[in-house]
């Protein structure tokens, strides 16, 4: 017999309002969506809070080591464990999971909300036609299917983890091969753009806003998700590092004329408005494809003036991204930054002669390909080692674990530094 989430835990929710900052010593931490990802809580990007805050936000339940975090919205269904090493507080959107059953093991419980079949089963059961969320009433009702006995339950959480392991040290070492090509990237822009006091005598100092024009994209609105005027939209979630994403395209009604406003224009330059602060602002050229497509405002697009080049502009948004120089114009509401259009317009923007910015804009592609290629086999290992991980919880949960090695399943999973880890391009990081 199927056993759900409620016939074994309770299920508490958290207090709807945000918990106060504190900017002294922190009592503990409010754990937000954000900062439960893949199993874990990411203590390092929680909100301090001090003792009054703690003690009100945890009158329902006080997280205890043994519980489980679980994320309704933004990202929904993320679940991780309750840390031993400080104290913490449910943040909005989230759930506090209590295993009340002795013969429930908390980490078979946490591998199995995170197991793909689970996940499809929550996407299914969720709510919203902009964040997709899913209600506290469904989140007791998640099935865990028929549970097997405690000892088992162990052995297959201690076979998983032996193989998740393997993953984690593989996605560590991907993860210092992104920090090497952002320190590699940093140095060449900066190199070719220095700081405005360095400016060379022959450019011209400027702001963003003579450089150019600036416009934020279009508001949001759920009346606005089906109309007889639809057309796509990009939003922040598509917009990378001189990359668009163009994957996961929405679409919603332009009413009038507006789609003709907010239309996108080839060599038009698009910039995060919120993101986490170590890449806002983060920028890419609209290339033309795909055609007749619009923008939201989370993102703020810069057409630039006749003698500036888009690819030259590019440069120094990325470099501004790169330095800090975008963050030091935020505001941050809880762990996202925000870079409104009036702020950018006020940042400093050179502009060397036009053949200059060719030479820079070559050089700059001379330099930065091995960066480039990189980055894109760093990204094809990340994705295979997602793939992994959901083949591993798909196997751990369908009785095809036999043992901490071999049997079914098992020989999809190779030791971090093999498939994981991509191949390093001839003078990628010279």
């Amino acid at each position: 017999m199927t056993t759900l989430l409620h016939d074994i835990a309770r299920v508490v929710d958290c207090e709807h309002k945000t918990a106060p900052r504190t900017e002294g010593e922190p009592y503990g931490y409010s754990i937000g969506t954000r900062e439960v990802r893949d199993g874990r809580i990411k203590l390092t990007a929680a909100k301090p809070i001090d003792r009054q805050a703690f003690e009100e936000w945890t009158r329902r339940a006080v997280p205890a080591p043994g519980n489980l975090i679980f994320s309704r919205e933004a990202p929904m269904g993320e679940v991780g464990e309750v840390p031993r090493q400080a104290r913490v507080a449910l943040g909005q959107r989230t759930v506090l999971v209590q295993i009340e059953s002795s013969q429930v093991s908390h980490r078979y419980v946490k591998y199995r909300l995170m197991a793909p079949d689970t996940q499809l089963w929550i996407k299914r059961h969720s709510a919203g036609s902009t964040v997709l969320h899913i209600n506290v009433s469904d989140v007791k009702r998640i099935p865990l299917g028929i549970l097997p006995d405690l000892l088992e339950q162990e052995r297959i959480v201690e076979v998983l983890e032996d193989h998740l392991s393997r993953l984690s040290a593989g996605s560590a070492y991907l993860n210092a091969a992104k920090q090497r090509v952002r320190v590699l990237t940093k140095s060449v822009l900066n190199a070719l753009i220095p700081d405005v006091a360095d400016y060379p005598a022959a450019w011209e100092s400027t702001t963003v806003s003579k450089a150019g024009t600036v416009e934020l994209g279009r508001q949001r609105h759920p009346d606005w998700h089906t109309g007889q005027n639809m057309h796509p939209y990009l939003r922040v979630a598509n917009v990378f590092e001189d990359r668009i994403d163009t994957t996961d395209l929405m679409e919603m009604h332009w009413p009038g004329d507006t789609f003709d406003r907010f239309r996108l224009e080839p060599d038009d330059i698009l910039l995060n408005e919120g993101q986490s602060p170590e890449w806002l602002g983060r920028p890419a050229i609209y290339r033309g494809v795909p055609e007749d497509v619009g923008f939201t405002n989370s993102l703020v697009r810069f057409k630039a003036r006749e003698d500036v080049l888009p690819e030259f502009a590019l440069l120094v948004f990325r470099r501004h991204m790169h330095t800090g120089r975008f963050r030091q114009e935020s505001r941050i509401t809880t762990n996202i930054a925000h870079l409104s259009a009036t702020r950018l317009k006020k940042i400093e923007f050179p502009v060397p002669p036009i053949d200059e910015q060719r030479s820079i804009v070559e050089t700059a592609a001379l330099r930065l390909d091995g960066a480039k290629r990189l980055e894109v086999e760093i990204a094809r290992s990340e994705n295979r080692a997602q793939s992994l991980r959901r083949s591993l919880l798909s196997y751990a949960f369908s009785g095809q674990f036999s043992g901490a090695s071999g049997g079914p399943g098992t020989e999809a999973v190779e030791e971090p530094g093999d498939e994981i880890a991509p191949p390093v391009p001839e003078g990628a990081l010279s």
